[in-house]
């Protein structure tokens, strides 16, 4: 599915910004207070160096020992300033940034499924990771940084007026062109970084894919395929890149030309003073310092510009993932003995032009049942998953659990803490085979690892070296599609609940094993409401009172 990007206006992005700003504000605080000492010292350091210069030269008097004792005083000022800041950098740099992944990964996960899904996997690690960098970079390093360029801009320019007001102004000429610069290179280069960054999502999704299904792309032989198209998203990325460099060239040539044209009127001038003995030595040499410190912040300023550019583009991509919708939070609702689940005429379409996956779909799962819902690829069945699990919503009918004590309830989030569930394909975590069956039993024992291993058909695990500690790689690594699936349904088995879902959580098992397995559940989950979703025949031999089977058509 194509995402839909959305343009947001400057002002709202920055709306945006102070919201989340209150993770960094202690060290935003931090680095502006100590760029405002900085500046101060850099002040004091031209002024000390302009007393110096002029008891050195004889037109002032003075101790040349103490001003020199001065002057490394604050040299040695500024370094330790210099080590604070790299310290808060590394420090609070990285638990701010660590807490809005949190944040984002947090949303992720709460969010609806049919929203979450619009993105792919490898752009959102993408956004994860390198805008929550930007961001982070903008609020705590460009933000804090342009308060102490105007700061330092300001104060140097009013020093440098005291001393001599047409020198200051000289220098400050070249001014008003860079603000209108940095307005049309601020316009240019947002557009220029959007695709950049749209390009290295395209990117990590290729190799994420293509790692992901390795097995795939080797039998199919097509490494040189995918191998090509990432070479063609490259060629784009570097092109973009390239049209990225080109621009930034041309405008910090146009500007380093006036700011070096602005230096050298003021040093001219300020030569021509020396000449007519208007000012002394010293003087002069803080003449120099000052027009640094003037032009200085201007071109720090233009340095910032790309990053604070890239700064909104990443703000405008981590928007689109607010902007998901969330799931409501709601407290749980457990219902007890035995639940059954009945669904009354439902309809539903993923898209509202496209087919109805269900139409005026009822069923009632009587409490304690086992059903297996028989169904060929594409007519509903894991979508009737999702209506029961909550979460998708019916675009007609009803969905609800009902028992003796409560009556019915409409199933929603409150109501999965009834639920265990066995997706489709391998979905082990990489970790330890005990990590992955206390996902779905925190306080588990050991012993009732083991016994729901033994009903999963996976006393493997006991024949393990390392047992229930062997680790398992990315989706179920140094196991078998068939181990992998038996490891999730005795994780699910681990789980306290009233409605057992398993979809095609056998499909890598042979018939006879499958047999045994249903045999075992059936056995052991008395009071529990069982549904299977296959397109498989193996059920059909179980009887009608140990098992309903219910054929559904698309």
């Amino acid at each position: 599915m194509k995402l839909n990007k959305t343009r947001y206006s400057t002002r709202t992005i920055v709306r945006w910004l102070w919201t989340h700003h209150r993770r960094c504000r202690l060290q935003a605080f931090i680095n502006v207070v100590v760029g405002l000492l900085q500046v101060v010292l850099g002040l004091v350091g031209v002024e000390m160096l302009r007393r110096l210069t002029d008891i050195a030269t004889g037109s002032r008097e003075g101790s040349l020992v103490l001003f020199a004792s001065l002057f490394g005083g604050v040299m040695v000022a500024e370094l330790l300033l210099n080590i604070l800041m790299t310290w808060v950098r590394a420090v609070l740099g990285v638990k701010t940034q660590n807490l809005m992944q949190q944040e984002f990964f947090a949303r992720l996960l709460k969010g609806r499924w049919n929203g979450v899904e619009r993105f792919h996997s490898g752009d959102v690690l993408n956004r994860l990771f390198g805008d929550v960098n930007d961001i982070v970079a903008l609020m705590t390093e460009v933000l804090p940084s342009t308060v102490i360029i105007v700061v330092q801009f300001v104060a140097s320019f009013v020093y440098l007026y005291i001393m001599d007001s047409m020198l200051a102004l000289i220098v400050v000429a070249t001014a008003p062109v860079f603000i209108l610069l940095s307005r049309f290179y601020f316009h240019k280069m947002r557009r220029i970084v959007r695709k950049i960054k749209d390009s290295n999502s395209a990117l990590q999704a290729t190799i994420q894919e293509s790692v992901q299904h390795k097995m795939v792309v080797k039998v199919l032989e097509q490494g040189d395929a995918m191998v090509g198209r990432l070479e063609q998203r490259q060629q784009l990325l570097r092109k973009q890149v390239k049209s990225r460099a080109r621009f930034s060239i041309l405008t910090k040539m146009f500007v380093n030309i006036g700011f070096a044209g602005g230096y050298l009127v003021a040093l001219v001038w300020g030569l021509f003073q020396l000449q007519d003995h208007l000012i002394t030595v010293g003087v002069l040499m803080a003449f120099t310092q000052l027009i640094s410190r003037i032009q200085r912040p201007l071109l720090d300023m233009a340095r910032l510009l790309p990053t604070l550019v890239n700064s909104l583009t990443s703000s405008e991509r981590l928007m689109e993932l607010e902007a998901l919708p969330l799931e409501p939070s709601l407290p749980p609702v457990a219902l007890d003995g035995k639940v059954g689940l009945r669904i009354q005429n439902v309809d539903y379409q993923y898209t509202d032009r496209g087919r109805h996956v269900l139409r005026q779909f009822s069923y009632d799962f009587r409490p304690g049942s086992f059903t297996a819902i028989l169904g060929e690829t594409g007519a509903g069945k894991t979508t009737l998953i999702r209506l029961m699990l909550a979460l998708i919503e019916p675009s007609q009918g009803h969905v609800s659990l009902y028992n003796e004590k409560n009556g019915a309830v409409p199933v929603s989030t409150a109501t999965r803490c009834n639920f265990s569930y066995v997706p489709q394909g391998n979905t082990l975590f990489s970790g330890t085979i005990r990590d992955n069956l206390l996902f779905g039993n925190p306080a588990a024992t050991t012993e009732q690892m083991h016994r729901a291993l033994h009903l999963a058909m996976a006393d493997f695990v006991q024949d393990l070296p390392e047992g229930l500690d062997t680790r398992c790689g990315e989706g179920g690594g140094g196991l078998s599609e068939g181990q992998a699936q038996r490891v999730a349904i005795a994780r699910a088995i681990l789980r306290p609940c009233r409605v057992l879902l398993l979809d095609e959580a056998t499909s890598a098992l042979d018939i006879q094993t499958e047999r045994q397995l249903l045999e075992r559940l059936k056995a052991h989950f008395t009071d529990t409401t069982i549904i299977f979703v296959t397109h498989r025949l193996a059920v059909v031999g179980f009887t009608s009172d140990q098992l309903t089977m219910y054929r559904i058509v698309s």
